[in-house]
């Protein structure tokens, strides 16, 4: 029975997994414990992806959007079903639903479709082996309260991730290396195409959505954890969590609204993933496995445009879930309370606060969902 759902928002490269299945053999990692959810649109040929899931004998699914339209209906949850958007990145969402209703799963893994592991390294079992456990490892905290999960080679490279607030630039790091609370989440981070924003990209000088400023493995160090309090980036493309923090890991509504907003919604649910950790006194770790990110050349102003009109948005939200309480029984309960501290906040006087009323909307009707399809509840 696998224990492990690897959930891979495909539009492009469905073929990707093939990479990850022959490192878990080459690795002797044992291949009936995934299972990998394909959650990809309709305008796809879905018996072949479907095809190749058998080709490379494993056990998977493919959900295109008529598809999860009737896990919905089935569940008499058809009220709900926009809070998976359309056509949109942030429809990883579904992956944990479908995993939250199966309580064989222990583990999920998001892995995108731009992206390949590095063949010396055994990738599932780098992530396994961090998660439920305490590791003695870095913690890092800063003076502006964000980390940049990139800070171990930044006075080299001077990147910034994609989400990473401006304001929260030239922060001064402290670092302790102690014993941490159990890991529930863990981030492996990426060689090649950083991942950055449309700003940042432009910035380097590139019209193709990439960087002309690459990383690889030498810019990376040991492990290192956020300190409590503090924030950081988490990009859905290469992370791994346990089955506890799904209730407060939605990943947020993007691109499918009014404001065209898109381009946050690994980046808001991270937030909300830290700050829940913090909550539970529980930890998120960043560093191995490197994944490869080789993200397709398309154009700068595309995302640019996708981003814009939630930057400043982007600037406070966090500030809003940084007034929730200290401390919740659940994941439940502490996203609950973040909801009623967003809720709570001033957005007024920024550029299209409206569009955190649908957010915080959403993010009721996520409990719900998470509720009604949660065995334990």
């Amino acid at each position: 029975m696998p224990d492990i759902c690897v959930t891979v928002p495909t539009v492009r490269n469905p073929e990707a997994i093939e990479a990850y299945v022959e490192n878990a053999r080459a690795h002797d990692f044992d291949t009936d414990r995934l299972h990998f959810l394909m959650v990809t649109e309709d305008f796809l040929d879905l018996e072949e992806i479907r095809a190749m899931l058998d080709r490379l004998d494993v056990s998977g699914d493919v959900f295109g959007g008529e598809a999860r339209e009737e896990w919905f209906a089935e569940r008499d949850l058809a009220e709900y079903a926009d809070v998976i958007p359309a056509a949109s990145h942030a429809e990883t969402s579904f992956g944990l639903l479908w995993m939250l209703e199966r309580e064989a799963f222990e583990y999920g893994v998001f892995i995108d479709d731009d992206t390949a592991p590095h063949e010396d390294v055994d990738f599932f079992g780098e992530h396994v082996s961090r998660l439920g456990d305490t590791h003695e490892v870095d913690h890092v905290a800063s003076d502006e309260q964000w980390v940049n999960v990139l800070y171990q080679n930044v006075d080299e490279h001077g990147l910034y991730p994609r989400g990473y607030p401006y304001s929260a630039m030239d922060e001064t790091l402290s670092t302790e290396t102690r014993e941490s609370a159990e890991v529930v989440a863990n981030q492996g981070l990426w060689t090649n195409v950083p991942d950055l924003d449309a700003v940042r990209i432009l910035m380097d000088g590139d019209l193709r959505g990439q960087a002309q400023t690459r990383t690889d493995v030498d810019d990376f160090g040991d492990d290192f954890i956020a300190a409590p309090g503090n924030y950081l980036t988490v990009s859905s493309m290469n992370v791994s969590f346990t089955r506890e923090v799904i209730p407060a890991f939605y990943q947020m509504p993007m691109d499918d609204n009014r404001w065209d907003i898109g381009r946050f919604d690994d980046i808001w649910s991270g937030l909300t993933l830290k700050k829940a950790a913090d909550m539970r006194e529980k930890a998120v770790m960043n560093g191995a496995p490197l994944c490869e990110h080789n993200k397709a050349e398309r154009s700068t102003f595309d995302d640019l445009n996708n981003e814009v009109p939630g930057l400043e948005l982007n600037e406070h939200f966090w500030e809003a879930l940084a007034e929730a309480p200290a401390e919740a029984t659940d994941y439940y309960e502490a996203y609950e309370a973040m909801i009623e501290a967003v809720e709570a906040h001033d957005f007024g006087e920024y550029n299209h606060a409206e569009f955190v009323d649908l957010v915080t909307e959403k993010m009721r009707d996520w409990l719900s969902v998470c509720r009604a399809v949660d065995p334990t509840e």
